[in-house]
């Protein structure tokens, strides 16, 4: 399949490369030209502009967040130009924008998918990644060989552009939910003379086994936030996602509350260009427990 690819960041990079191993033709765009290069390397063509990268069948894009997508992607001109007649956005973006989008794709006859992913760089990288999939279901069927070439399973999730992107949402709130909840009680152990590496040992291996808690207890009991996979001001910009989400459709959500000002606290300090496990550090220096 001929895919335009619009965003190599650190998920961008690996998703291309595993859709040009699947023998798919991807031409690229990115604001800077050193993951061009590095993608081009790979097997990429590069593509000189944004316009450029619409001359393809198929349109894939993964920006940071809704500014980022509205200014490279949101333009009457270039969807009138384009020569693709399928968008798929595999960014985490609001509802809003979501159903923004999907309208002015169909007003230039321009299908649109939703496709935010679960998975850190290395689950990108080994094509591993779960993809959340919504849109008319006929678009979902002709994109499925390139949902394929990224990930391990796709899961379907309705007709509007909002579902796939509200259901990641929910997921990214329970994940930093989960590292909240590990910084709390590593910090309480640890008060009481606890080793917190014991802690995470023992709920990893018992209660609490699995990617989440392995992955972001092994954060926490090392205290090792770097390199950053995904910062903590992209959980903070996801967990605001679920608390405007939750406003819009009267849901209470007084947990996301608490994570956005943790959140908060966390950049506040200085520790906005490390991973948003580093969150559990908030925790630790309200309890008065060493940093270093």
């Amino acid at each position: 399949m001929d895919v335009g690819f619009i965003g190599l960041g650190g998920m961008g990079r690996p998703m291309v490369a595993n859709l040009v191993r699947a023998g798919h033709t991807v031409r690229v765009w990115n604001r800077s030209p050193e993951p061009v290069r590095a993608a081009v390397a790979d097997g990429a063509t590069e593509a000189g502009s944004v316009a450029e990268a619409w001359r393809a069948d198929v349109v894939i894009s993964m920006l940071a967040d809704d500014a980022s997508v509205r200014a490279v992607l949101l333009d009457e001109a270039l969807l009138a130009g384009a020569d693709a007649t399928v968008h798929v956005n595999m960014a985490t973006v609001s509802v809003a924008l979501a159903r923004e989008a999907a309208d002015l794709h169909a007003a230039h006859g321009i299908g649109y998918v939703s496709a935010p992913v679960l998975g850190r760089i290395e689950v990108a990288t080994a094509g591993k990644l779960n993809i959340l999939a919504s849109g008319p279901a006929a678009l979902l069927e002709r994109v499925e060989p390139l949902f394929a070439a990224m990930g391990q399973r796709t899961w379907p999730l309705g007709d509007g552009p909002e579902q796939a992107v509200i259901t990641k949402i929910a997921a990214n709130f329970m994940i930093a939910s989960a590292i909240e909840a590990t910084g709390e009680a590593s910090a309480l152990t640890e008060a009481y003379g606890v080793d917190s590496g014991t802690l995470i040992d023992l709920l990893t291996n018992s209660i609490f086994p699995g990617v989440v808690y392995s992955t972001y207890g092994a954060m926490v009991r090392d205290r090792r936030y770097e390199p950053a996979n995904f910062r903590l001001p992209l959980g903070l910009k996801d967990v605001t996602l679920g608390l405007t989400a939750g406003f819009d459709a009267r849901v209470p959500m007084p947990f996301a509350g608490v994570l956005r000002d943790q959140f908060l606290d966390a950049i506040a300090h200085g520790d906005a260009d490390l991973d948003w496990g580093a969150v559990a550090e908030v925790s630790r220096r309200r309890a008065g427990l060493p940093r270093d």
